[in-house]
């Protein structure tokens, strides 16, 4: 226990470091940047929608800022497109992985000629690295089809949002979205708190949406505009429960959950019910990092005290450090497993051996895909490695790019999207949408394992 106590004290001055740096890694760029974007719900009253959105014409992520995108965007301001190509391509010669550039870039040389607009939703002042994940895969689906003449010989326009992950302000662009006739679609939103209070007014309002990173159970067959490209948690916790159960004989699972997160409430959900089905049990031990009492220690020796041999943690993008305390706490002791959320580079940085052989069920992994061009694409684009939310959101910008070319209007993207024999080969496989609006792949399974590629001596490698 004490060589546990000493690894919790340096994760606490791990925090402390790298809590304001940046710092580089296999799934995120710019990590750890301080967040300036970040602002407080808004009343109805003095919402206006023009402070959040941009086409080109406003800065959105302000830590990208520089001399040469501060010029474009002054330029697009003015409709003066040609200076704003040129000063967009100077700014990501220097800064590649700017997405919100590239964006720009790519409707700054479409102008004001006709084009196909959709609107991506981002939490860039809720969390900024989550926010740029989404706008990469984004980014490169504009790139592609534009660069190969369109859709239909109609350029693909990109309208950025920042909802900042809160569901009041969520709404509002909801409702603002729905009302401007040029927006065909949406990507979005982030979180599934988001997604689930937005859902009602894009159904109403006859507005296709589609989310590429909310997993929570609640948003299947909400309605028919609804969509999703990542799996459902149900997939996850299936994928987790028989490799657990039925492979490795683990009899007595516990369970680490936000209580604060749709999605890790459902998670916990469908994975009670999908341990139960294949033979096992859950511990009755309460684990919820989001508890005011919440304390790791009690809760490790609680599990053991059950003599639980497996525990899933799924504390929720916002309280990886959590996971990470549970894990070194649990090292060597119990069988580690973990949900998507997990799958990033801060994970492996502040975990390392702690959490070595943990299993995660995860949407998509570059190597599992091989012969897929996205990784090899995405490499060449930004100068490194993407995760799955960027991966997600190509197939969901590439989803409304299949649509709109069947049809190039609200209604007929709905009926295009929502057909069963619409098919596209996508980043994580093929994209077909269930009744329910689901994507209809299985989640996928990778493992922690030594390695180089993150550069903290760990990595995520496909359990196959």
């Amino acid at each position: 226990m004490a060589n546990n106590k000493k690894e919790l004290v340096v994760l606490g001055i791990t925090l402390a470091i790298f809590g304001g740096l940046a710092v580089g890694g296999f799934l995120f760029f710019n990590q750890g940047k301080s967040n300036p974007n970040a602002s407080s719900s808004l009343s109805k009253a003095n919402f206006d929608l023009t402070t959040r959105k941009s086409e080109g014409e406003k800065l959105l992520i302000i830590a990208e800022s520089n001399a040469d995108k501060d010029a474009a965007i002054a330029a697009i301001a003015k409709k003066d497109y040609a200076t704003a190509t040129a000063k967009l391509e100077d700014s990501l010669s220097k800064q590649r992985n700017d997405p919100e550039a590239l964006i720009y870039l790519n409707n700054a040389k479409i102008g004001d000629r006709p084009s196909l607009k959709v609107a991506v939703t981002v939490p860039i002042g809720g969390n900024l690295n989550v926010a740029k994940e989404i706008l990469r895969g984004v980014a490169q689906a504009q790139t592609e089809v534009n660069n190969q003449g369109g859709i239909n010989g109609m350029q693909l326009k990109i309208a950025i949002v920042n909802d900042d992950n809160k569901a009041d302000i969520g709404v509002k662009v909801a409702q603002a979205l729905v009302q401007d006739q040029t927006i065909l679609a949406m990507i979005g939103h982030n979180s599934s708190e988001v997604s689930i209070a937005t859902v009602p007014t894009y159904q109403a309002g006859g507005l296709v949406m589609i989310s590429s990173t909310s997993t929570a159970k609640e948003l299947s067959g909400m309605g028919s505009y609804i969509f999703r490209t990542v799996p459902s948690v149900r997939f996850q916790a299936d994928s987790l429960s028989q490799y657990t159960v039925r492979k490795l004989n683990k009899k007595n699972i516990g369970i680490c959950f936000n209580s604060e997160a749709k999605a890790s409430q459902s998670l916990k959900e469908e994975f009670t019910t999908a341990i139960f089905s294949d033979g096992a049990k859950v511990s009755r031990i309460n684990c919820d990092v989001a508890s005011p009492s919440f304390n790791a220690d009690k809760v490790v020796e609680d599990m053991l005290g059950d003599r639980v041999d497996a525990l899933l943690l799924s504390p929720g993008v916002e309280k990886i450090e959590k996971g990470a305390e549970i894990a070194i706490i649990a090292r060597n002791r119990l069988l580690l497993l973990g949900d998507s959320t997990l799958y990033t580079f801060k994970t492996l940085q502040l975990g390392q051996g702690a959490i070595a052989d943990m299993v995660l069920s995860v949407p998509w992994h570059p190597d599992f895909f091989a012969n897929n061009p996205f990784s090899a694409n995405a490499v060449k684009l930004w100068g490194g490695d993407v995760n799955w939310r960027s991966a997600t959101s190509y197939d969901a910008t590439l989803a409304i790019i299949g649509g709109l070319k069947k049809s190039a209007n609200r209604e007929g993207l709905q009926q295009a999207l929502s057909n069963p024999s619409f098919e596209i080969d996508g980043a994580a496989g093929k994209i077909t949408f269930q009744p329910s609006g689901d994507r209809a792949n299985a989640s996928i399974l990778v493992k922690v394992s030594k390695g180089n590629r993150s550069g903290v001596g760990y990595d995520f490698v496909p359990l196959r």
